[in-house]
């Protein structure tokens, strides 16, 4: 089932299912967000706290180094100082970028920085008074307890600065822990969409496997139903052909009788007559006798004639001679009115005599077709009796055919093969185009 089907199917399950997704990539996208931007926060405010530990460390090594230079006047206490100098006011400017963006941070960094601004001005004019031989005003100037006042102001206003740090700290957190609730609280309700899609989908699914097992319970009863009826039909037009194909022998039978019985007398009656017209006139007329003559000739050419008709109506021979000698007398007609070579190689066996019938018209229909379409130059004929069947063959050297697609006129092979299976046989066909034709024939010997 691809996905299209599905959307088609059960719209509201496609429409929770896109929903879901929407939510969870938004929900999963704002909490990475928000993680990231409190991860970063956290990451920087140890700079804040190292500026602030920093700025600290260079005004006490200002102090110290401007004061051993003070007591001393030794100009390699200068050095110590100007580097605190100069930390110091990096750090300033450290601090001042670090808290940019923080509006509350504003008024206690500019605090911080006009204290330490006094503070290392204080430093330096002690100095300037040292350099200028004021020695006794300038350590004068550097023990003052203002110094002290100055440092302990640099402690408050960094320990504000930590506490707003702190306070953003806090709020972040905060942030962050409502998102990650939020995204609990929405991964858990979006499961739940989604469990509720699965059993919709399922549902869905199952309804629709219901309704096509109804439908193919209802299409195999429809082709039970079809497949009684064609059964039924086959039936009933299989006793119809053999019904037709019956009455055609009885009706064979009929005209053979009545061929028989009065075509044969009158012909034979008026043989006789002429025969004893001639025989009374004798020599008297030698013109009328020619014409007798004549007529007696065209009278044995009739008898023979409706003798012939009469055989192929109902071959008498079947019911006198037997199987075999039909056969035989059907095979050297058909090899003497035609130029196929016959070879016959007939057994006697045991059939009734409705299969011999069936037998002698399959190989009266099988010579019959071979002259027709064939084109066949030999034809071998045989029967025999094998393991309670027996079995017979017509194959000849024809032309043959695709006898997976037969061709347009198989009336006759129908017509065998009805006789055959009304007799309880089966029949099959073997041909290829260039190979010839074989009929194959099996039926059931009788007791």
């Amino acid at each position: 089932m691809n996905a299209l089907s599905v959307i088609q199917r059960s719209p509201l399950v496609s429409a929770l299912a896109a929903l879901a997704a929407v939510a969870m990539l938004f929900i999963s996208e704002g909490t990475y967000r928000e993680s990231v931007a409190t991860l970063d926060h956290l990451g920087t405010s140890q700079a804040g706290r190292v500026s602030l530990r920093d700025l600290q460390l260079g005004m006490a090594g200002a102090e110290s180094g401007q004061r051993g230079y003070l007591l001393t006047g030794r100009k390699a206490y200068l050095e110590p100082y100007a580097h605190g100098v100069q930390e110091a006011n990096d750090s300033l400017a450290e601090l001042a970028r670090y808290y940019v963006d923080q509006p509350a941070a504003a008024q206690p960094l500019a605090e911080l920085r006009t204290t330490v601004q006094a503070r290392l001005a204080e430093l330096a004019h002690a100095i300037q008074l040292h350099d200028q031989g004021l020695r006794d005003e300038a350590v004068t100037l550097a023990l003052r307890d203002i110094g002290h006042q100055h440092m302990q102001a640099v402690r408050a206003q960094g320990a504000a600065l930590l506490q707003i740090e702190l306070a953003e700290l806090a709020k972040r957190r905060t942030e962050l822990y409502a998102m990650l609730t939020l995204s609990r609280v929405g991964v858990a309700a979006l499961s739940a969409i989604g469990l509720l899609a699965l059993f919709l989908y399922l549902r869905q699914n199952a309804i629709v496997e219901r309704h096509r097992l109804e439908l193919v319970a209802v299409a195999k009863g429809e082709r039970a139903g079809l497949e009684l009826e064609i059964k039924q039909r086959t039936a009933q037009l299989t006793e119809l052909t053999l019904h037709l194909l019956t009455a055609r022998e009885d009706e064979r039978s009929r005209l053979a009788r009545n061929l028989h019985d009065e075509l044969g007398a009158l012909l034979t009656s008026a043989k006789l007559d002429a025969a004893r017209i001639k025989a009374r006139l004798g020599n008297a007329a030698p013109e009328a006798g020619e014409r007798l003559a004549h007529l007696v000739e065209t009278l044995n050419s009739s008898i023979a004639l409706g003798r012939s008709i009469i055989e192929d109506l109902r071959p008498s021979t079947l019911a006198n001679l037997g199987l075999v000698p039909t056969l035989e007398i059907l095979l050297r007609e058909f090899a003497a009115h035609s130029a196929v070579k016959v070879h016959a190689a007939l057994h006697e066996v045991k059939l009734g005599a409705g299969a011999e019938l069936v037998v002698y018209r399959l190989v009266q229909e099988a010579t019959t077709n071979l002259s027709k379409y064939a084109k066949a130059g030999q034809v071998w004929v045989s029967m025999q009796t094998r393991e309670g069947q027996v079995e017979v063959s017509v194959r000849d050297d024809g032309v043959g055919f695709d006898a997976s697609r037969p061709p347009r006129s198989t009336f006759g092979l129908m017509g065998m093969r009805f006789r055959v299976e009304a007799a309880g046989g089966r029949m099959t066909v073997v041909s290829a185009p260039g190979q010839g034709t074989e009929l194959r024939v099996s039926l059931p010997e009788s007791a």
